[in-house]
């Protein structure tokens, strides 16, 4: 999975090389920029351009709001009522919506809302969930993990490989394709306000990284999508951001040896997906916003100076941090998917009249769903049908040596 994304990016030159038609619609990829990535790219890598043409090819089947929709995923509870049934239907059919993240449930409720979803949609769903210490942290019945601060000392890359494979196990028996972690803020000690506290595996930058890419790379040699969380790190935070916008008080030189260190890890193991922290970074940008609705950060630091080519994907939108920005403006600022909007239909109304105005282009709009599609196609369309690997007993001795 670390060649992911090095695949990403030759397969979005594609994506991102199209333009405007003289009716005003947006033209697919022109036919040299295909036989540039295929000239690119070796026989082996070949899923890399069958999903370019995949995603391509359900962007054109597609209304504005469709598109819009496929960057908005609701919170739903991982139920199976007929009520939390009715729901997810809804934002299937009248939203268009690209995925949801499971909150508290069952089992049953979660499977039952992933087939749902698939039988409606146009595209595969992405179906995310918390699992910071396993599926238990949302889902009853499953394998209980410890939280990441308080695993053993003595864990090393390997253990945490298996930890995430085992997840990642878990998740694909119920539909789940998206694991909201790792956690890789680095927490400062004696700060106990930024709401990270346990969450984190420490207060040691290098062991995070460690620790937090071995995870991840197992949840993605499973078969699902790792979330590297809360960029460019929560851990110095001076609140909780579900409360209040926090700040951020670092020097750049300090982020670039504490808190940007495991992004950077991540990111130079070509893992899929970043969640942005609803943070005041002054020390990255003097506007005093939210990372999720930065160009600075979003788009100059973490695409252009750190070149991460993956799914910038937001941390909850009606979190109190968010600050009451639409989920265009976070859109316009450089993000994938937006999580977890006040308002989902709103939300999708936003991104579609932000392209109506011109404060989004179509271009931007289409490159936005379309790495959003390659990566379903690289994690759920490609794997149709492949094996579920593992032991479910694997759960226990994991267990053991994380203690």
């Amino acid at each position: 999975m670390g060649r992911i994304g090095l695949i990403g990016l030759i397969a979005l030159i594609g994506l991102c090389a199209c333009g405007r038609s003289a009716d005003g619609r947006v033209a697919p990829a022109e036919d040299s920029a295909t036989a540039m990535a295929a000239d690119s790219v070796p026989a082996e890598h070949d899923i890399s351009l069958d999903a370019r043409l995949w995603a391509d090819s359900i962007i054109d089947s597609m209304t504005l709001e469709e598109m819009a929709g496929q960057l908005i995923m609701p919170a739903v509870y991982a139920d199976d009522s007929d009520a939390e049934i009715r729901l997810v239907r809804e934002f299937a059919t009248d939203c268009h919506v690209g995925g949801v993240v499971l909150l508290k449930g069952t089992v049953s409720g979660a499977r039952a809302i992933a087939d749902t979803l698939g039988s409606i949609l146009k595209a595969p769903p992405i179906v995310a969930i918390d699992a910071e210490w396993g599926l238990a942290m949302r889902l009853e019945g499953t394998p209980e993990f410890p939280r990441n601060g308080r695993i053993s000392p003595e864990a090393d890359e390997t253990v945490l490989f298996d930890y995430g494979y085992e997840v990642a196990r878990e998740c694909r028996e119920l539909g789940i394709n998206m694991v909201l972690g790792p956690v890789l803020d680095v927490v400062q000690p004696g700060r106990r306000a930024s709401g990270i506290g346990s969450r984190s595996f420490g207060s040691d930058a290098a062991r995070v990284a460690e620790l937090g890419v071995a995870y991840a790379k197992g949840v993605e040699s499973g078969g699902v999508i790792s979330v590297a969380k809360h960029f460019p790190g929560h851990g110095a935070a001076d609140a909780d951001s579900h409360k209040r916008l926090p700040i951020v008080a670092k020097s750049r030189p300090e982020l670039d040896e504490t808190d940007l260190l495991p992004f950077n890890g991540y990111i130079s193991n070509g893992l899929s997906a970043i969640m942005t922290g609803h943070l005041n970074v002054p020390a990255l940008d003097e506007g005093e916003v939210p990372v999720t609705v930065s160009e600075k950060i979003l788009k100059d630091l973490l695409r252009g100076e750190m070149g991460f080519s993956g799914l910038i994907v937001t941390d909850a939108l009606n979190m109190a941090g968010a600050g009451g920005y639409a989920a265009a403006d976070a859109i316009i600022a450089g993000a994938d998917i937006v999580i977890a909007p006040a308002d989902t239909q709103t939300a999708v109304a936003s991104i579609a009249d932000a392209v109506r105005s011109g404060a989004l282009t179509s271009a931007e709009l289409r490159d936005r769903v379309g790495r959003v599609l390659f990566y379903k196609y690289l994690n759920v369309v490609g794997k149709h049908g492949s094996e579920i690997t593992g032991d479910p007993s694997e759960a226990e001795r994991i267990n053991k040596l994380l203690r």
